[in-house]
């Protein structure tokens, strides 16, 4: 897990750890907000996790394996347990979690958790009638704004696309469909098993 988050927070990040140690206010604003995003996708859903599924693993080993899949949903696509058995609210967030991704300037694939964060200002900005979201203060410009946009249209104008079109092809649930198209629109690997026998057109749209 630790290699996992590792690779995932960006090299920005890790130069502004070399350089500032853990002096946390002298961080840049993005590796600020990569470290707090990173660390509210990792707790949120594992809690999650925990409270929903691996019901039929011990306390120690319930949290050890909801905090994993928690860190490798977004990049790493291992998991330890059986993915399929898991509930659909925990298919669901795993989807949510495989098209986020990673931060920028990482070894991660999906929008990023920058992508997100700057989406979520915004809406915080409209509901509190602000003029621009902020972040510590320093404003988010229109522009970043507007490219954020553009990147969660495109990723789920594909997500979405390609999940019907496997629904349909392969008569296989809907969810089900989505989590594949979201595994591979996000690099990240993760399968609920039905890979292996799709059809030659479905693997070309997943691919």
């Amino acid at each position: 897990m630790l290699l996992i988050i590792l690779g995932g927070i960006g090299f920005l990040t890790w130069e502004d750890f070399y350089t500032n140690k853990f002096k946390f206010k002298r961080y840049r604003m993005q590796s600020k907000v990569i470290l707090i995003t990173t660390a509210i996708l990792i707790i949120a859903p594992a809690v999650f996790f925990f409270a929903c599924d691996f019901g039929n693993l011990p306390a120690g080993k319930r949290l050890l394996a909801s905090v994993f899949q928690s860190v490798t949903t977004r990049t790493a696509g291992f998991n330890t347990e059986d993915l399929s058995l898991m509930t659909e609210a925990g298919k669901a967030v795993m989807i949510l979690l495989m098209l986020i991704g990673g931060s920028p300037s990482s070894t991660a694939g999906g929008m990023k958790t920058t992508t997100i964060a700057v989406l979520l200002a915004n809406v915080i900005a409209v509901f509190r009638r602000t003029e621009n979201p902020h972040f510590f203060k320093r404003r988010i410009s229109a522009e970043t704004v507007s490219r954020a946009s553009t990147i969660l249209i495109m990723y789920l104008v594909l997500f979405l696309t390609g999940g019907f079109i496997l629904s349909r092809l392969e008569g296989i649930p809907a969810l089900v469909s989505l989590f594949e198209t979201a595994s591979a629109i996000g690099t990240v690997g993760l399968s609920l098993g039905i890979t292996p026998e799709l059809s030659t057109i479905s693997h070309m749209v997943l691919i």
